[in-house]
């Protein structure tokens, strides 16, 4: 049996076939079709994968997750990757596409992360600073988490909040105590959240979640204000996404912990978790919610860190080929020590080297998502990986039940894995001052409607950093009047007096310098 294609919806590597061959080119203008023999059929939306029987086996527009993360598919990519880990054209070429900055696919992204090749490695870096530049300028947002219960009955087998730990103090705030939590994030300088919450229908029910939401946004504390809340919490239903979206959320996150599937129903071997496909589909039903701004991750040291990036970058590309607009972000936490998790137990850990390439790599295949990375690593790791394509970090960081108004007490341990980076929020936003880059509180798209792919469309363009830049130098300003320490003031100030003449549009500029005059003079939450 014979598939075909035309050559209007052939990918790159089919038309190339084509160019090459005076059998399949055509000597007019028009379609024309070519057998593919050999399983493989490209489309408008990338490669399909069938069986000899003829069954699909991988299509990025499939709403079912064993079709748009093919475990084959995975396997296909690696082995390809592999051979031409050494290929010096075939890397050349694909650095020669990501210099595009249109992105690459899973595949090509897949040769790259195995380059062996230590020149064309130092090209792929230098690449990734530059796409970082060209998309995000040198803005980092900031953020904190909140988490408001861990109570959960799942058994995922890398998480103390585990129904079977008995050891970890459990724990779920109030409203009230929510009140105390939310006014001293705002104390510190805070401005978007992320909450979290253990997937527990009892104790943590949807309407618990929106109450929590709405009290959030309902604390107005001297000039603090949570202007965005973010919400990572289980895979739920279109109905509940729905309610999440009319809450008023920004991003909904939800990380995979690992795409290999027999690998994740061992690791979440009880509860609602185990299912695989529902857990998978779960940006499908958010996005079928109304929800356009979703958080896509992985907790690597679960699974081969190759296997993981290359479905991870599936998963993105199914997105864009189904609803039309890729992952808002992407996370990238490893396994770290928690109340009864030794990350030794996973022998699939990385080194910090091997997470700089992954990093890398991510920013030269999504160039238009933002990278997280959180206070579960390092000062020194956070500042290597800022370069080199992060634009997204916590600071100042509690990942117990509450733990901002007052510490918790050591034998109430609520948290869900260690900090790493424990310095307050002042100290992070100095040190990237000092870094050179502009700490950014905005949250302006998501309140101005540029979200899902209104914000894809600019930030694609290149254009979205019109916006953002002035944007990060008023909220900064923000902070440096309202909470910073002297230190920080000066150096901010100097940084914002450097960076006016940046703005190219006079217009904007003139804006911007009377707006950052009336945040001096006590006026708040300006924006473009």
């Amino acid at each position: 049996m014979k598939w075909y294609i035309t050559l209007e919806t052939a990918c790159p590597y089919i038309r190339g076939i084509i160019d090459r061959s005076s059998e399949h080119r055509p000597e007019t203008a028009g379609s024309i079709r070519i057998p593919v023999t050999e399983g493989k059929e490209c489309t408008a939306n990338g490669l399909l994968t069938r069986n000899r029987k003829g069954i699909i086996m991988y299509d990025p527009k499939s709403m079912r997750a064993e079709d748009f993360i093919s475990h084959q598919e995975v396997l296909d990519t690696l082995g390809y990757a592999r051979e031409n880990r050494r290929n010096a054209a075939l890397i050349d070429g694909i650095i020669e596409k990501a210099k595009l900055r249109k992105g690459l696919s899973h595949r090509e992204a897949a040769v790259l992360l195995d380059c062996e090749l230590e020149d064309r490695n130092e090209e792929i870096y230098a690449l990734a600073q530059q796409i970082k530049k060209d998309f995000y300028g040198n803005r980092i947002v900031l953020f904190a988490p909140l988490y408001l219960s861990n109570y959960c009955v799942n058994g995922c087998v890398y998480c103390p909040y585990h129904m079977k730990n008995k050891h970890i103090t459990r724990k779920k705030m109030t409203q009230d105590e929510i009140r105390r939590e939310v006014i001293a994030l705002q104390d510190m300088g805070h401005k978007r959240l992320a909450i979290e919450a253990g997937e527990d229908p009892v104790n943590n029910p949807i309407e618990y979640i929106l109450e929590s939401i709405e009290t959030i946004y309902g604390i107005k504390h001297k000039n603090g204000a949570i202007r965005r809340v973010n919400v990572n919490i289980a895979a739920t239903t279109v109905e509940n996404y729905w309610k999440l979206k009319e809450a008023g959320i920004g991003t909904y996150v939800l990380f995979q912990e690992t795409y290999h599937r027999e690998s994740y129903e061992k690791l979440h071997p009880t509860g609602p978790k185990h299912d695989y496909a529902y857990h998978t589909e779960a940006m499908d039903r958010a996005m079928q919610g109304g929800i356009d701004d979703v958080g896509l991750g992985v907790l690597f040291g679960l699974e081969l860190y190759r296997y993981e990036f290359a479905a991870l970058l599936m998963h993105a590309e199914h997105l864009e080929a189904a609803f039309g607009v890729g992952p808002h972000t992407i996370s990238v936490p490893r396994v770290k020590r928690a109340d009864d998790i030794d990350p030794s137990m996973f022998s699939n850990g990385i080194d910090d080297d091997t997470f700089a390439k992954i990093v890398a790599c991510i920013r030269i295949a999504v160039p238009y998502t933002g990278i997280i990375i959180s206070t579960r690593e390092s000062k020194e790791c956070r500042e290597r990986l800022l370069h080199l394509g992060v634009s997204q970090i916590s600071g100042g960081s509690k990942t117990s039940v509450g733990g901002y108004c007052e510490p918790e007490p050591e034998d109430e341990n609520s948290a869900q894995f260690d900090v790493s980076d424990r310095r307050t929020l002042d100290e992070v936003v100095r040190w990237l001052i000092e870094l050179g880059y502009i700490p950014s509180f905005c949250t302006a798209c998501y309140r101005e409607g540029r979200t899902g792919d209104r914000f894809m469309s600019l930030c694609k363009s290149g254009q979205i950093q019109n916006c953002c830049h002035p944007n990060a130098m008023m909220t900064l300003m923000e902070y440096l009047e309202d909470y910073a320490s002297a230190e920080t003031r000066a150096a901010g100030q100097a940084l914002i007096q450097s960076e006016l003449v940046n703005i190219p549009n006079e217009k904007v500029r003139q804006v911007v310098v009377r707006n950052l005059e009336n945040i001096r003079n006590g006026s708040r939450d300006f924006r473009l």
